[in-house]
């Protein structure tokens, strides 16, 4: 107990989104204090961590035999135990400027359709990685308290938090998630269903941040006023020599049809599924959209259509999950009853 206090002296307590793609770390007092991709580059034989984040991220696809850049998170969860650890310690230093006697409690977001055993990988790995105490909370309830939404209210709140593993549907009242639907379809692959598309088509090879780009800059979920074109380059799988290609909206939504119409059918299912009288709240209030995956151009227009509710796309959907989690690990009473 005494030396809990004393840790307890030098601790500042952390939220962190850990994402399929990117991590976000929050700090009570200071805000969102780190925002980098969950990469991380390792040495083939010794497993020594060479670079994790963003300069990790910019060896993907470019590092030579003995050196592997990997994400330890897939669909959201740990896919790579050892380099997972890696990481979260290396952003927890990075973030108390390598203090080591630092030991934060720690809060993490993680999706709401985990089993009990990646839970526990995502705790033990925390704890590992010198975390003082570890708390758990469901993505979509962190991202309803990032928005603002009245979660402790007896009214029903729903929202879509796409992130880049996972796309989670969730209906929150009275700080509880009433029905949720997780599913394994999001921004990760997207990028997957264009190169394949480019692939088929063209017979070019692309990488996975070509893929990235194309989706960011030209995919759209819902016809645009105006064509959109973007020229990539790739590698030709007939002749085997770079080539060039402009690519236009219609062929990327196209090529995005299948992962976007499994986030509708999850949608449609949640409101399926939805009581009654939650039900004519979610009419009255709308949907809210959060999550870096939201921000693909038209998706919410069309959701609109397809459910004839309003769709609202959150301020800030990219730090949605870890502004939540922020607010929920300064608020004790808060984190009592949504961390699970």
């Amino acid at each position: 107990m005494v030396f809990d206090s004393l840790w307890g002296l030098f601790s500042s307590d952390l939220a962190i989104d850990l994402g399929t793609a990117n991590t976000l770390v929050s700090v009570k007092g200071k805000g969102i204090v780190l925002r980098e991709p969950s990469v991380v580059a390792i040495h083939a034989e010794s497993k020594e961590v060479l670079a994790v984040g963003t300069e990790a991220k910019k060896m993907l696809g470019k590092t030579p035999g003995n050196i592997i850049a990997t994400r330890p998170m897939k669909d959201g969860v740990i896919a790579n135990f050892e380099v997972c650890e890696a990481m979260i310690r290396y952003f927890i230093h990075k973030v108390h400027n390598r203090n080591n006697m630092v030991r934060s409690r720690v809060l993490i977001a993680v999706p709401s359709g985990i089993t009990q055993v990646e839970k526990r990988a995502v705790r033990d790995a925390a704890m590992n990685a010198d975390a003082r105490e570890v708390y758990l909370i469901e993505e979509p309830m962190a991202a309803a308290i990032g928005v603002g939404l009245p979660i402790s209210a007896a009214t029903g709140n729903m929202i879509i938090d796409i992130g880049g593993g996972t796309t989670e549907v969730a209906v929150i009242s009275l700080s509880g998630i009433v029905y949720s639907r997780s599913v394994r379809v999001a921004g990760d692959e997207m990028d997957e269903a264009i190169v394949s598309y480019v692939k088929r088509k063209y017979n070019l090879l692309i990488g996975e941040q070509t893929a990235e780009d194309v989706k960011i800059n030209i995919g759209t979920a819902y016809p645009p006023d105006k064509e959109l074109t973007m020229e990539i380059k790739g590698r030709d799988l007939m002749s085997g020599i770079p080539k060039t290609l402009v690519i236009s909206d219609t062929e990327i939504r196209e090529a995005l049809a299948e992962p976007i119409s499994a986030v509708v059918e999850a949608v449609r299912t949640a409101l399926e599924r939805t009581p009654p009288e939650l039900a004519s709240d979610i009419v009255d209030k709308g949907i809210i959209l959060a999550g870096g995956g939201s921000m693909l151009q038209g998706l919410d227009s069309l959701l609109r259509e397809e459910t004839s509710l309003p769709i609202i796309l959150a301020d800030e959907p990219l730090t949605a999950v870890v502004r939540g989690a922020g607010i929920a690990i300064e608020t004790p009473d808060l984190l009592r009853s949504v961390a699970i």
